[in-house]
Parts: C-alpha cells; sequence; structure tokens
C-alpha cells in the first residue's frame, strides 16, 4: 500500500511516501528551488518520492493534503466578522485569494497532480484530508519508539487548533483536548519574534538564541498584560495587545507602549533590552510548556510523550521539560513543522483511516535518522563537479577519514556531503558544515565567514553517543538535535560572570568553546554507527587524533538560503564563502585548487556563468 502525503500552500511545502506503513522517502520543496520556506505546490519533492519509491499514479492507494482548507477558511471569516470592521485591509488581501485557489483546493491539487503524474484526473487515486494537528500528532506518535505515548501539538495555527492533546496506543491516536486561535502559544513566541526585528516563521531560533544573552526582567509583565495561564496550562492572550488577528502585523501600538519602544529595526543591533525581552518570553513559554506537560501526564498517566509543531522546535524548552522528569522519556518528530505535516498526513491516512496496524520499531523510531532525501553517488557526483570545472581528490574510506579529521584538527572548516538528505530544518551530518569545537575563534569565524549571519548564533556540537554524558548533561541519545544540555562541569571553564550582552560573547567557557553558549548550555546531536555510519567514523578518526568525540555541526548552508540538495548546490556555497574543504561522499575538494572553477564567486549570491 502507497500512500503519498502533502502540505504546501502556507510555508514550508513538502511530500513524503509511506509503503505498508514504512517511510520509503520525504523532502521539502525549498531543497529542489533553492526558495527557503517555499510554499509552492512541492511537485520537485513529489516527484522525488515518487521515484525514490519507484511507483506511478495507479500505484497510489491514496494522497492526503495535511489540513482541511474549509475549516481554515471558516476560522478565517469568523475572525474577521468578530472583529468587524477592523482588519478591512487584510480581509481584502486575504479572501480573494481564498476564493479563487485555497477554497477549492481539491480541485487545483487533481489538477497539479494530472499534470505531474501525466494522467488524466479521472485515474488519481483518491484524494484525502486531514486536520492540520491530526497530520501534526500522527507525524509525532506514529513513527515514535513507543506504543503507548501522550502527545502535545503546539504551534502558530492550523485550522482552529493551536494547542491540542491526544493520546496514542498501537495504531489508534485519540484527540483529548484543545486550544483554539486566536489563543496561541506560537503565536505569542512569533509576536516577539516580530517586535525584536526577526522574521516570523524562520526567525524563533535567532529569538531563541538570543535569549541567553539576557535576563528574564520581564516575565512578570508579561504574565500580567499578555497571556493568562491556569494550573492546568490552559492560557488565553490578551488580544488588546496584538494585531495579527486582522492585521497585517504581529503587535501594535499597545504592545509596544507596555515595553517602552516600537519593533526593533531589522538592521539595527541587538540591545541589552532586547535580549532581557527574549530572555524574559522564552521563560515565560517554557513554564506553559511544563504546565501543560504535567497536565497531559496527570490525565493520561503514561509514562512517554511525544512532540510536534513548530513550538517543538524549541529544543531549550524541550530540555527543560526533559530535565523536569515529568515523563520518563520524550520523543520529537525532527520535522516537527509545517513540514513534517505531509509524513503526518500519510500515516493518519494509513492508520486512522485505512485502519492499518503499526510496525513493531524494537524500542527504535521509525525516521531513519531522518535521512530521508535524495542521495548520489559516486559517479554522479564526479560528472556534477566535472561539469562545474572543479578539482578534486578521490580517496578510498580509511585515507578519506583520516585525511578530514586531521584537516578539522587544524582548524579547517569543511562542507560534509554524505547519504541522504535530512528531512526537517536540521542538518544531520549530511549536509552539514563541520569543525573543530576547541576553537576558541570558530564561533565567530563560522557565522561571519561562512554563515553570514548574526554574531550571536550559537553552534550545535554532533557527539558520538556513547560518549555524550562526557561532554553534556544528557543521559540519552539526542539524534535529532532537539533538546539542549547543559556542558558538563568537568569540561567548564568559568569566567567574568559580571559581564552582560554580547560582551559575553568572546569569552572562552570550556573545552569545546565554539559550541559552548554564554549560559554554558549546547543542543545536543548524538551520533551512533547505525543511524549515521559515514558522520560516525568521522567522529571517530578525529576522536582518535584529538582525543575529543565533538565536532561543529551546522547546517550546509548560508544566511537566507536552504540546506544544500545536490553536489552542483554544494559546490555552489564552498566557492561563496571561506570553506577550507568540501568532502561530497569519498571526493575532497580544496578551496586552493578551484582555480578553473565555471562559477562566478560572490559571496551570498552565487550563480553559474
Amino acid at each position: 500500500m502507497n500512500i503519498l502525503g502533502i502540505s504546501s500552500y502556507y510555508h514550508d511545502s513538502a511530500a513524503a511516501i509511506l509503503r505498508s506503513g514504512r517511510i520509503v522517502a520525504a523532502a521539502q520543496e525549498e531543497r529542489f528551488t533553492r526558495k527557503k520556506h517555499d510554499a509552492q505546490f512541492p511537485k520537485n519533492a513529489i516527484r522525488y518520492c515518487l521515484q525514490e519509491a519507484n511507483v506511478r499514479a495507479n500505484d497510489l492507494d491514496s494522497i492526503v493534503f495535511y489540513d482541511k482548507p474549509i475549516l481554515k477558511f471558516e476560522r478565517l471569516l469568523d475572525t474577521y466578522l468578530s472583529y468587524a470592521p477592523s482588519g478591512f485591509r487584510s480581509f481584502v488581501a486575504a479572501v480573494p485569494v481564498w476564493l479563487k485557489e485555497k477554497l477549492y483546493l481539491k480541485r487545483t491539487l487533481k489538477q497539479e497532480l494530472a499534470v505531474l503524474l501525466a494522467c488524466k484526473e479521472s485515474e488519481l487515486p483518491p484524494i484525502l484530508f486531514a486536520e492540520h494537528h491530526e497530520s501534526h500528532a500522527a507525524s509525532a506518535f506514529y513513527p515514535s519508539p513507543y506504543d503507548k505515548a501522550a502527545v502535545l501539538c503546539l504551534d502558530g495555527v492550523g485550522e482552529w487548533a493551536t494547542t491540542s492533546a491526544w493520546l496514542g496506543q498501537g495504531a489508534e491516536l485519540k484527540p483529548l483536548w484543545q486550544i483554539e486561535f486566536p489563543h496561541s502559544l506560537g503565536l505569542l513566541y512569533s509576536a516577539f519574534t516580530y517586535y525584536l526585528g526577526f522574521k516570523v516563521n524562520s526567525g524563533e531560533y535567532k529569538l531563541m538564541g538570543l535569549a541567553p544573552y539576557g535576563k528574564p526582567i520581564y516575565t512578570q509583565l508579561i504574565w500580567d498584560n499578555l497571556i493568562d495561564v491556569k494550573p492546568d496550562g490552559s492560557f488565553r492572550l490578551n488580544l488588546e495587545y496584538f494585531d495579527y488577528c486582522t492585521g497585517l502585523r504581529m503587535t501594535n501600538k499597545k504592545f509596544a507602549d507596555l515595553f517602552g519602544a516600537p519593533p526593533r529595526d531589522s538592521d539595527s543591533a541587538p540591545t541589552q533590552r532586547d535580549m532581557d525581552l527574549a530572555a524574559s518570553i522564552q521563560a515565560v513559554t517554557e513554564e506553559v510548556v511544563i504546565k501543560l506537560a504535567r497536565q497531559l501526564q496527570s490525565e493520561t498517566g503514561v509514562d512517554y510523550l511525544c512532540m510536534a509543531g513548530g513550538v517543538a522546535l524549541n529544543c531549550v524548552a524541550n530540555g527543560r521539560l526533559l530535565r523536569e522528569g515529568i515523563f520518563k522519556d520524550i520523543w520529537i518528530q525532527p520535522a516537527a513543522g509545517d513540514a513534517g505535516g505531509a509524513l503526518g498526513a500519510a500515516y493518519a491516512s494509513y492508520h486512522t483511516y485505512r485502519g492499518q496496524p503499526r510496525l513493531q520499531g524494537e524500542g527504535r523510531d521509525q525516521m531513519q535518522g531522518s535521512l530521508l532525501g535524495p542521495q548520489y553517488g559516486q559517479a554522479a557526483v564526479i560528472q556534477a563537479l566535472t561539469d562545474l570545472g572543479a578539482s578534486y581528490t578521490v580517496l578510498d574510506d580509511e585515507r578519506l577519514y583520516s585525511t578530514v579529521a586531521g584537516l578539522l584538527a587544524n582548524e579547517s572548516v569543511v562542507g560534509w556531503f554524505q547519504n541522504r538528505m535530512e528531512f526537517g530544518p536540521r542538518a544531520l551530518g549530511a549536509r552539514s558544515i563541520i569543525a573543530d569545537p576547541r576553537s576558541s575563534a570558530m564561533q565567530s569565524q563560522l557565522n561571519l565567514k561562512i554563515k553570514f549571519r548574526e554574531s550571536f548564533r550559537p553552534f550545535a556540537p554532533a557527539v558520538k553517543e556513547e560518549a555524550v554524558e562526557k561532554y553534556f548533561h544528557l543521559d540519552r541519545p539526542s539524534p535529532y538535535m532537539l533538546l539542549v544540555a547543559q556542558v558538563h562541569e568537568s569540561i567548564q571553564l568559568h569566567q567574568d560572570q559580571s559581564l552582560q550582552g554580547l560582551a559575553q560573547l568572546h569569552q572562552v567557557r570550556s573545552s569545546i568553546p565554539a559550541v559552548t553558549h554564554v549560559d554554558y548550555s549546547a543542543r545536543v546531536q548524538t551520533v551512533n554507527s547505525e543511524s549515521n555510519p559515514q558522520f560516525y567514523k568521522l567522529l571517530t578518526a578525529f576522536e582518535e587524533q584529538t582525543g575529543c568525540a565533538v565536532l561543529v555541526n551546522t547546517s550546509f548552508n548560508v544566511r537566507g538560503e536552504p540546506i544544500v540538495c545536490t553536489p552542483e548546490d554544494a559546490y555552489r556555497c564552498f566557492m561563496g564563502t571561506d570553506m577550507d574543504y568540501l568532502v561530497i561522499g569519498n571526493v575532497l575538494l580544496a578551496k586552493e585548487a578551484q582555480a578553473n572553477a565555471k562559477i562566478e564567486f560572490r559571496k551570498g549570491a552565487l550563480a553559474l556563468d
């Protein structure tokens, strides 16, 4: 049984395909179009998934979309009617698009799919629609390692739900309760993202990274004015301070007056006040998540929790949730945002609609390390690099790992391209930029010369799974880089505690300073030999040469661009940054050897001649 799941038309379009309940492939459209957060119909992602599964239109049993447009339109109309005549400009901008396209999505999908699959619309399999939070919940529970678990979904908004609770057991996923729009923890966090000068739906990571530079001195002001939270975690926002219901902004003048200034200009440097605001909304978010989790555990009495939705990508909150010990363990869908909805929709159809049993995971999840995207053989890599005029050397495995480990130990920055591409926002050692975490200058070098992004952004450590407790206060695997833990005291180097704001940035806090944030935290990825053997071998070779089982791991892209997908993408990114070396499979390229490259060398804006 082959089921294709699709998410699109809002942000982070994606496709995923299941065969008899097992994930065959999943990918985001942005990786193919090179348009970050691409929301268009994911024709390239669908094409890849079908090719990987080797299926055609008549081999598909169903196609499932990740939410129900009619319910979303109902919410849109209800909101505008509730606030009329406010929001007229927003209404005029939104409704024609709905009446022309989104409300008749089934027709649009049929047209797009018929063209893509080269068949008549009548030859398409049934097109089904899951609810948005149902897709999130299914993506969290069904591929998890648990037979029975509570499920918590937290995002901006789907159709109506912004927070939902579920109970999963076997192949059954039962809804328990939900909190509805306009009361949304995700939109509250996004409101501060907007107010602090970052882009909504992508800048939330920046806010989270900025928070440790500040102190949560505004938390009481937020509790008193913006959000009312009950002991069971249910909450309501004070909508007098927000403009997202009917306007074209997240916050209004009353919000700005509350905090004493207009929204930050995105081109200006964050002030101490901005950092304190980031710390405050992060602290509030964590408290709400903790209360919701406690309530859910109290209701269900289960030992395990699964999570999805954009808020589930807040790895700081996830780390605290784990430390609170409310559940024995938690599992977060690595593609927790809307892209993962494509996978969840397919799962919902397979188990809920078709009543099929779950696969037995034997204590392991079904995500295959989230390495579900395209991969490229050596012949294809060499052909692509030859066409680009690249100079390269092909090494056998033994020489490859020892050579690259030596380059890293000498503080070279390496683009690392192996295996299948990751599904989700995190690079996990398949499309990564890697470096030596022991270098005190590496964090700034990577931000300013490689990633072209804000200097305060932290970098994540990848560590051999069996060595994680040597470096971090984490006693379990974290394969998807979704848990923040404290760096172990045994490797901490204590510094001047009187410094504030960005003055803290260049202090050396541990023996692995490039991955130690200003609060001695780190967003940890554990690596084992089964889920990603190539990356594990490199970590092992680096440990043998240096005694350190950790590497810096950041996504293989520059600011404003998606993670690379193809060898051509990787080479262009390599040539447009100060990366020293690029490794694609067993092919090694040195920057200094690329004199004959057929590529225009403009940092951050690369194109073929």
